[in-house]
């Protein structure tokens, strides 16, 4: 089998090659095109795509369409609107050095980049990568998820139809498709998914020394302060984390720190409104994300079960495995060794911590590894200042949470664990792109300095010159 597969990527990837060296992918009437032909994908085919998710992940309409393919549409129509100011160089000042000269940066494409997505967000985290790769003029080969079968089908079937197919190829199957392609030389690998998966794209780059973007994920933390508007702060939580696929979202909180005194409040109204939400019986829910396959289920019981958490669990806790649902869970003071507290949960469970003073959260925070998105909700200034400045993770969102990563202005990305390299808006179209370097002279501006033989009057004038010295050049000039 592994024979099969590997004849099957070579020639896609080889095929890819030979299209971007044709200059093909380059012009500016190609990018718009393809960028059009995913347009219509996302707004043609609406429908198929929520059927998609909802056989997949049983998504709602809604969050299929807000999360997903609203976010690829406007990535799309942002790319189109914007291209030709990104494809322009970006000219520089140059130094006294090469006077007389001028300089720019030439954004040009990597090449041929492999997106290998993933299966909570299965539409947006892999038309969205392809959007950014298409706008900087690459030819791009995609990869997604399995794990999500429906929604891989339906971009094979449409990408197929719509895109120019020379220069942008869907390939489905599973983690001999994907071998059988990180053994193959790209330009770029663009990777969406965990960290365990990550060591081994990163591993696979280096052997090429491939550049690489790694949007992983990590333990979210939200620190809930007392003197807050509980109750618009509760419902943002609640859609950060519920309202986001069940949890199963890289940038969900993960767990919550609040103060002793404090806990029982916010418990008391994350009930309240979660009945509110998804009624008295939110594991049958329609508007609740089920959890993607058994092995996950499975996953996610483990956690919940273990014997560290006896008597912790203070909200929901049902669960359907023949549905694959889980209500909304809450559990108080999970021990910080359980494994609710160690391992990503990526699923509707919610740990709170308390702490003394709500200050010590940020110990607590910086003492782990640094996450994807880390989330306060405070209306303290100087403690606001100090999440922001100790506080080290890929994004941060300020009496929010989640919704940073929809503003096209901010860069969204990992650090450390959590990923490298960020992308959205035009920091897409950077990421798939080189800024190259380019100086310009004329022939005029000669210095003799520059060339032997060499003198000390000379060394004077290219030191004075190097280090911006007007007086010492002209001392240098004249010989003193």
């Amino acid at each position: 089998m592994a024979a099969s597969v590997s004849v099957s990527v070579v020639p896609a990837a080889e095929g890819l090659r030979a299209v971007y060296t044709s200059g093909k992918t380059r012009t500016y009437e190609w990018r718009v095109s393809q960028l059009n032909a995913m347009l219509k994908i996302a707004t043609r085919h609406e429908k198929d795509f929520v059927v998609a998710l909802n056989s997949d992940l049983g998504k709602h309409e809604h969050e299929a369409f807000i999360h997903e393919i609203s976010a690829v549409t406007s990535a799309c129509r942002m790319a189109l609107k914007e291209l030709h100011r990104w494809m322009k160089p970006e000219k520089v000042k140059t130094s006294m050095t090469t006077f007389p000269s001028s300089g720019e940066l030439v954004p040009e494409p990597f090449g041929v980049v492999l997106v290998i997505s993933t299966w909570n967000y299965p539409i947006l985290l892999s038309l969205e990568p392809v959007i950014a790769a298409i706008s900087a003029a690459n030819a791009v080969v995609l990869k997604p998820s399995e794990v999500a079968p429906a929604a891989s089908e339906a971009m094979a079937k449409l990408l197929g139809q719509y895109m120019d197919a020379s220069a942008v190829k869907v390939i489905e199957g599973g983690v001999q498709e994907t071998t059988a392609l990180l053994e193959q030389k790209w330009d770029k690998i663009f990777y969406t998914g965990n960290n365990k998966v990550g060591r081994i794209v990163l591993a696979s780059a280096a052997v090429h020394l491939t550049p690489v973007i790694l949007e992983l994920g990590g333990k979210c933390p939200v620190i809930v302060d007392s003197d807050i508007n509980l109750t618009v702060a509760v419902k943002r939580l609640i859609s950060g984390k519920w309202g986001c696929n069940s949890g199963q979202t890289c940038v969900s909180p993960d767990y919550v720190i609040t103060t002793k005194p404090f806990a029982s409040k916010l418990v008391d109204a994350i009930s309240s409104e979660l009945e509110r939400f998804y009624g008295k019986d939110p594991v049958n829910a329609t508007d609740l994300s089920r959890i993607i396959n058994s092995r996950h289920f499975e996953r996610l019981t483990k956690l919940l079960d273990e014997d560290k958490l006896f008597g912790k669990i203070v909200i929901g806790g049902q669960r359907d495995k023949t549905n694959l649902k889980i209500a909304p869970t809450v559990i108080l003071d999970a021990p910080l060794d359980s494994l609710i507290m160690t391992e990503e949960i990526f699923g509707p469970l919610l740990p709170i911590i308390t702490v003394n003073d709500i200050r010590d959260g940020i110990d607590l925070i910086t003492s782990k590894e640094k996450p994807l998105a880390a989330y306060i909700f405070t209306n303290d200034k100087k403690l606001k200042e100090d999440f922001v400045q100790r506080v080290s993770a890929g994004g941060i969102a300020v009496n929010e949470v989640t919704i940073h990563l929809t503003d096209p202005a901010l860069p969204f990305g990992g650090v450390g664990e959590s990923g490298m390299g960020t992308y959205h808006g035009k920091y897409s179209f950077e990421a798939f792109s080189h800024k190259k370097p380019v100086l310009y002279r004329g022939f005029t501006g000669e210095i003799s300095a520059r060339y032997p033989p060499y003198t000390t009057r000379k060394l004077k004038f290219l030191k004075a010159a190097m280090s911006g010295n007007i007086i010492g050049i002209i001392r240098a000039l004249l010989g003193w």
